[in-house]
């Protein structure tokens, strides 16, 4: 502080009296005047302060402003009016492929929603499809990151829902080379063979007292078992019901696609704790973890000579296993990635396979003149044999147009794994930003009638003599995904199909409870979930065939 100096010139006044008046009033001002400084400095400095801080605040508002005037100048694509906060969360529905079918229609093959915090491309159309994966394919091939999939998968160490990158590649590679290849996948015959005789047992046994069966939950343990004996060498389900396994992934299916506030709301994810859901996933993880690493450890200290030599009796916990041990992952895999791939290969092959078979069987009932003619294809091809075998399942053309007719129209994952992008990119003309969430409507695409003659109907002919595929190269015919992010489990899944579809025609006859005849009536509702199944489970009469 600086002191103020007022020079004071005392005039000589006769009477003491005012001369000393008029030093009091001079006195009284000079105070005055130092006080009113004193304050306009503090008052100057609290300003500056206040600047101080509030200065930062601004200037990141302003560039939030400049931000979101840039992303005005894009051209993004046409989206639906949203509402605050939640944006297009309600447009969703119950069934989401659906509801998105719907608004495609309105807005456009491709389409922007706001689904909360994020925003979210749909694509629903083979051109716009095509054109993602010929020319784009690397800045689509990210994945989100959901709670879920990073608890349950090690933080997304797996092959399904790893980022994009170096790690992904060589994971992959992996699961394409080692554990899916052709050659593997025919080395599970066996495995295949066995079970579906089984399930072929407990229908024959049904038959001896006109019972009912529930087809869909013992088509799903026949899926489970297949499955869990080709990725841990034991089986999901037992005889008097599923085991400690089948038990605990059915829960990661479940819990796999619940409702999450922090994949929709980042802010929010504490809700998820509050809710128990955080909880519930913890410990399901727990318990399926120290389960991973049991049967891990199990391979490990077992006598693998049995095994080494071995090909067709090797599972994918020994083939991982045997590569680590001989130095050749070009990557180091630590026991949590081996767990990830492991419950990749089972999350994605379970409810896929057992879905398709399911619907397979509902469009037959519906369409018996297409059931009688895939029965007999299948009968004239095995003849009076004790066993179908997989050189049997070769001649079966027809039977292939009926797999590939419900995959058509019933796509296992009708909007597929969703994809992210690393970067701004184009597509179809529009500016699409970074970190878009994309999914791709397969279920609409394969639904086109600008692509498709007839598109709601079944009718398998449409693949005699027609070279389309499933396997991602037909951009409108896509139930498996395409490009780099494609499944790479389409031999394995359709193999397990062919097989048990065959069989369940072959040796037995179908109907439904009290001899329904109208089978156009029978309920072809659908739910949503990892896939989308039947609303209401397959209760049928099997009649035992008689060759």
């Amino acid at each position: 502080m600086f002191a103020i100096r007022l020079k004071v010139w005392v005039v000589k006044f006769p009477h003491l009296e005012l001369e000393m008046a008029l030093q009091s009033v001079l006195k009284q001002f000079q105070s005055q005047l130092v006080t009113t400084v004193h304050d306009q400095l503090l008052e100057y400095n609290t300003l500056f302060l206040f600047l101080l801080l509030i200065l930062p605040l601004v200037i990141l508002i302003l560039l939030k402003q400049y931000l979101l005037k840039s992303e005005h100048k894009l051209n993004l694509p046409p989206s639906p009016p949203k509402l605050p906060v939640i944006g297009n969360l309600h447009q969703l529905g119950t069934l989401p492929h659906r509801s998105l079918q719907a608004l495609s229609h309105k807005y456009g093959p491709l389409m922007l929603l706001h689904l909360g915090s994020s925003s979210t491309l749909v694509v629903s159309s083979a051109d716009m499809a095509s054109e993602m994966v010929k020319t784009r394919d690397i800045v689509f091939s990210n994945r989100p990151k959901t709670t879920a999939a990073n608890i349950f998968l090690y933080g997304c160490r797996d092959i399904g829902f790893a980022p994009y990158g170096e790690y992904w590649r060589h994971a992959r590679k992996i699961c394409v080379l080692e554990l899916l290849s052709m050659k593997r996948v025919q080395s599970f015959t066996y495995v295949r063979l066995e079970e579906v005789e089984i399930l072929i047992n407990k229908i024959r046994l049904s038959c001896f007292d006109g019972g009912i069966i529930d087809l869909t939950v013992m088509l799903q343990a026949v899926v489970n078992n297949v499955v869990s004996r080709c990725v841990l060498g034991r089986k999901a389900e037992e005889e008097n019901g599923p085991g400690k396994f089948g038990v605990l992934s059915r829960r990661v299916m479940i819990l796999f696609t619940a409702f999450c506030f922090g994949d929709v709301f980042p802010s929010l994810a504490w809700l998820d704790v509050v809710t128990g859901h955080i909880g519930r996933i913890n410990t399901t993880f727990k318990a399926i973890d120290a389960l991973l690493d049991q049967v891990i450890e199990e391979h490990r200290t077992s006598n693998g000579d049995d095994v080494d030599d071995q090909f067709d009796k090797k599972d994918f916990v020994h083939i991982l296993l045997q590569l680590q041990k001989d130095g050749m992952f070009e990557i180091d895999l630590t026991q949590n990635d081996i767990k990830a791939i492991l419950m990749d290969m089972f999350v994605g092959g379970t409810d896929t396979t057992s879905t398709t078979l399911e619907w397979a069987m509902a469009e037959l009932l519906r369409h018996p003149n297409i059931m009688k003619k895939a029965q007999e294809e299948v009968r004239s091809v095995v003849k009076n044999k004790a066993k179908i075998d997989m050189n049997d399942i070769d001649e079966m053309n027809y039977l292939k147009c009926v797999i590939k007719e419900t995959l058509r129209l019933h796509a296992p994952v009708p909007l597929l794994v969703p994809r992210e992008t690393s970067t701004i990119t184009k597509l179809g003309g529009y500016d699409i930003p970074e970190k878009t969430r994309v999914f791709v409507n397969a279920w609409a695409i394969q639904r086109d009638p600008k692509l498709w003659d007839r598109p709601e109907e079944f009718i398998p002919e449409r693949y005699v003599n027609n070279p389309i595929d499933y396997k991602g190269l037909d951009f409108h015919f896509i139930p498996f995904g395409a490009g780099r992010r494609g499944c790479p489990g389409i031999s394995f899944g359709v193999a397990t199909v062919e097989y048990t579809l065959a069989n369940i025609l072959y040796w037995f006859d179908w109907k439904q409870p009290g001899g329904a005849i109208d089978n156009d009536k029978l309920d072809m509702s659908e739910v949503n979930g990892l896939t989308a199944p039947k609303k209401f489970p397959l209760r049928l009469v099997p009649t035992l065939y008689s060759p």
